[in-house]
């Protein structure tokens, strides 16, 4: 009996039953569904069955590690993981194509989202907030790709991103002003960059009284913070029935007395909710988008916002009205992750939107002011210029 007809009869046994897969209810269903050759044959199938039934399978080891941050799954032998920044190929490993199709369907089931030949892809939440992404053959060519972004345990604080060269002591003190003082911001940057870290990071810098509320496609941010509304869409159901999207949410977000409205990670049609909630008149708004600079932000912005149907003088009037501060983060050629500018948003030629650093890190790592330093100085209060940035 193979690992996978041997898992498929302890299942069915433990649903009889009624009982939950803990190792003892695995290895009891193990030993009554085969026949065993001693107990190095027993411990060997009850750990093969575990990793069909019980938390990411063979994986787990891997998300218990508390300095991986990914896990990609290419084939049977190509499991990687991002530690510290950094790609590393493990020596963990499926037994073959079709166990990494079932661990994806079965994760993918417990989150209640279809996986399988009519539907080969999933991006979708996990229960322990871990976000899975699954693509099936023939659309994922050599076999299904599978991809964890497992939640941090404990949010980071603006010294931990000090201390991890993210950002620097001067630069902080700036971002915490902008929280202070309710200045609504993006946060841009490629995949990985950090987005939601920073951004989850500043929202636990709200005061103790506001009331946050997140609006998100998969809930990811975690900040640090008493008093936070998570909510979260859904897609429609097989029979196309169902779906609550980011603009239903923001609907909602404005009856649900908020101090701050933020709108998660924006792919496509959604930056019109994003842009819509940064003008509702609640102060201190913010959101992520994709970005490979801050310049490019306005034609993103507009990209994405034509697209879903608004028109380019709105986008840009809107992304003017909406947005006081763009805090850009990219990753290095080593792979570590830096805060490489602020920037402010200003009105160019036609009444175009156009990002001006205020802010800006030198190749040498440290940060100097740039031609929006004014404009972020009065946003922020700010007087004097820092000494580190006058540099």
């Amino acid at each position: 009996m193979s690992s996978a007809e041997l898992a498929a009869s302890v299942r069915e046994r433990l649903v009889r039953d009624g009982g939950r897969p803990s190792r003892t209810a695995v290895a009891s269903a193990v030993r009554a569904a085969s026949v065993l050759a001693g107990d190095e044959g027993l411990l060997r199938r009850v750990e093969l069955v575990e990793s069909e039934l019980v938390g990411v399978g063979p994986l787990q080891p891997l998300a218990d590690d508390p300095e991986v941050t990914d896990i990609l799954v290419n084939g049977p032998d190509q499991v990687w993981v991002e530690r510290g920044g950094r790609l590393e190929l493990t020596s963990v490993g499926f037994a073959d194509r079709a166990a990494i199709r079932r661990l994806g369907q079965r994760l993918a089931a417990s989150a209640g989202r279809r996986l399988d030949d009519a539907a080969p892809w999933v991006d979708v939440r996990l229960p322990d907030g871990t976000r899975l992404h699954v693509l099936l053959a023939p659309i994922a060519v050599e076999g299904p790709v599978l991809s964890l972004r497992l939640p941090r345990r404990n949010g980071f604080t603006l010294d931990e991103l000090v201390r991890g060269g993210l950002l620097s002591h001067a630069v902080a003190d700036l971002l915490a002003d902008l929280i202070a003082w309710q200045r609504s911001f993006l946060v841009t940057g490629g995949t990985g960059s950090g987005k939601t870290t920073v951004l989850s990071t500043l929202l636990g810098l709200c005061a103790p009284g506001q009331r946050v509320v997140l609006i998100e496609d998969l809930a990811e941010l975690r900040p640090a913070h008493d008093h936070v509304v998570r909510l979260e869409a859904r897609p429609a159901n097989a029979e196309g029935a169902g779906q609550v999207s980011l603009q239903d949410l923001v609907r909602q977000a404005l009856r649900m007395r908020p101090d701050r409205i933020v709108v998660g990670e924006v792919r496509g049609a959604e930056i019109v909710d994003l842009l819509a909630a940064l003008n509702t008149g609640h102060a201190g708004g913010a959101g992520t988008i994709h970005s490979g600079s801050a310049a490019a932000l306005p034609a993103r912005v507009e990209a994405l916002a034509t697209a879903a149907g608004l028109d380019r003088a709105a986008a840009h009037s809107q992304l003017l009205a909406g947005v006081d501060v763009v805090v850009h983060l990219d990753r290095d050629a080593s792979g570590t992750r830096r805060l490489a500018s602020l920037g402010v948003l200003t009105a160019a030629a036609g009444g175009l939107a156009a990002v001006v650093d205020a802010v800006q890190r030198t190749r040498s790592g440290s940060y100097r002011a740039g031609e929006g330093w004014p404009v972020l100085a009065g946003l922020l209060d700010r007087p004097c210029l820092p000494a580190e940035l006058a540099r």
